[in-house]
């Protein structure tokens, strides 16, 4: 068994724009720098400021760290591939790689999943919500992510080492991703797609109808305040994890959508398109809480002004 397995696989980068990997490279690397900035400066801020130490900016902490592991993941390696061409990725590599890539998907849908009733919480029982959502509550949601990616991840690792691989080493991707492997293998590879298909629709299928579940509840309970009130409530409590939630699962359709329909469009199309889950929402979610949110806001400022007033 051990011979069919291959020592190494051959990233492609983009097939046909070789020739702009170094130019494809600078807002690579323009995102990759703006993710690593803000999102240092929300955890600093998190950890640092004692009146962030509750429930919704614990799981914020949470989702932004399981955001930093993916792009580590992934990005330096597809940097390598465009300034250097270094696209030989080992095994053992691709699979860690994969691991990270899919684990820290599926745990951000459970942090979106808890995040969702943390705002329920604070919005339908207001007055429960510091004995709801203790310490010990917290820490046990966060094991429960980890089991679900471990109850969900070994499998597809065990299936995609069963499959043979012959001549065929070259990955048409950026990254290891786990459909991209599977389908030069010389194998039947029906049931890794299946499973693959399961894993997606149990993680997203089943998350994004008790996010909507919780999401209704709020929006039945704010109904009842005044109007005016009732806005500002909404907009102050939900609007900025909608759009996080948003950012997060569509660009996971699009990646889902550009693996299982791949042969209707170009080869680097479809890698772009697939990419694109790996650049928003790990850039765009510290952003997005950043400006929103006025205590991190204010205190991200204060953290910059400190910081010139020092060099001066």
């Amino acid at each position: 068994m051990n011979l069919t397995l291959p020592s190494y696989f051959l990233l492609s980068g983009l097939p046909g724009l070789e020739h702009l990997h170094v130019w494809i490279s600078l807002p690579v690397s323009f995102m990759y720098l703006v993710t690593l900035l803000s999102t240092f400066c929300v955890l600093f801020v998190i950890k640092t400021v004692p009146s962030l130490h509750q429930p919704m900016y614990i799981f914020l902490s949470m989702l932004l760290v399981a955001d930093l592991v993916q792009s580590n993941s992934t990005i330096p390696k597809m940097l390598l591939i465009f300034w250097f061409n270094h696209r030989e990725i080992s095994f053992e590599g691709c699979l860690v790689q994969m691991f990270f890539i899919h684990a820290f998907s599926i745990f951000n849908s459970s942090v979106l999943l808890a995040m969702a009733f943390d705002r329920y919480v604070a919005v339908c029982h207001p007055l429960r919500y510091v004995t709801i959502l203790t310490t010990p509550v917290i820490t046990k949601i966060g094991i429960l992510g980890a089991i679900r990616v471990i109850f969900l991840m070994l499998p597809e690792l065990f299936l995609l080492k069963r499959l043979p691989f012959c001549q065929n080493h070259i990955i048409k991707q950026t990254y290891c991703e786990h459909m991209a492997v599977v389908k030069i293998s010389c194998g039947d590879f029906r049931i890794n797609s299946i499973y693959g298909l399961f894993v997606a629709l149990s993680v997203m299928g089943v998350d994004i109808v008790f996010i909507a579940a919780s999401y209704t509840l709020i929006v039945k309970a704010v109904l009842r305040i005044p109007s005016r009130e009732a806005r500002r409530k909404l907009r102050k409590t939900c609007v900025t994890h909608i759009c996080v939630i948003l950012v997060a699962y569509i660009s996971a359709l699009f990646s889902f959508l550009s693996h299982r329909f791949e042969g209707h469009m170009v080869v680097s199309t479809q890698i772009i398109l697939s990419n694109i889950y790996l650049f928003f929402p790990q850039m765009f979610n510290p952003i997005i809480y950043g400006i929103n949110t006025k205590e991190i806001q204010k205190n991200v400022l204060k953290l910059f002004s400190c910081r010139k007033s020092l060099n001066i």
